[in-house]
């Protein structure tokens, strides 16, 4: 199976300036996932969709490829990234002749995910019969328990009513949140539809102290403890 790791990290971020160059335990955050990515035994090649020079150019000192630029219509707030895997994607087609097997999206926010999770990915995809795999976690909000929606008359009531009482959130269905770890998905399926959930999706699921999704400041200061914690486990090991 020839697989293509693909890293998508535009310059701009309303939600933390700055936020795919910005130092992370020392290194920059969108370099998080190029290791990552080259971790992968499987993973034939490892590029970097972006808008920006700067972002090309570290990524290219951590070991990435930037084949192409991304246009500043995909590197919009508002922009799909399904639609910047289509792009890639057809770079890719046009300049090797063909689709890869598997596209292996690692998303530059989730920085304490492990390479042993997206090799997982690939084996879920390797089953077969599977459009795309994505990765969750078990979601600690539950819409049959505690998640609630307000209705015309001002009373609110669970997103989803439960057969029955449910007193408990572990007697409820279990529910995941979808996390930004690791996507892997078929070119084919990709180019011809319109998002994740048109197709078979399987999921993977990975610990949550992996799963963070960093998107604002207070998500970077967990980022950072949490690496801190790491390094500081392996010191007294």
């Amino acid at each position: 199976m020839r697989v293509v790791a693909l890293v998508c990290a535009r310059g701009g971020s309303k939600g933390l300036p700055g936020k795919n160059i910005r130092p992370l335990g020392g290194r920059p955050l969108v370099a998080w996932a190029i290791e990552h990515a080259r971790g992968v035994s499987r993973s034939d090649r490892v590029i970097v969709s972006t808008d920006s020079e700067e972002i090309a150019a570290i990524a290219r000192a951590a070991g990435a490829e930037v084949p192409f630029m991304r246009p500043a219509d995909l590197a919009q707030d508002t922009s799909p990234e399904w639609l910047v895997w289509r792009h890639a994607l057809e770079h890719l087609r046009v300049a090797d002749g063909a689709y890869p097997d598997a596209l292996l999206v690692v998303p530059a926010t989730a920085p304490l995910r492990e390479a042993d999770d997206l090799e997982r990915c690939l084996d879920e995809f390797a089953k077969g019969e599977v459009d795309v795999v994505i990765t969750v976690t078990q979601s600690p909000r539950n819409p049959y328990f505690n998640m609630v929606r307000k209705h015309p008359d001002g009373t609110v009531g669970l997103v989803i009513p439960p057969e029955g009482v449910v007193f408990r959130r572990q007697d409820s269905p279990v529910v995941y949140d979808i996390t930004p770890v690791g996507y892997v998905a078929s070119p084919e399926f990709v180019m011809s539809h319109g998002g994740l959930f048109e197709g078979r999706v399987r999921q993977v699921e990975v610990a949550p102290d992996r799963a963070i999704d960093i998107d604002t400041a207070l998500d970077f200061r967990i980022a950072e403890c949490l690496i801190a914690m790491r390094r500081g486990a392996r010191t007294e090991a």
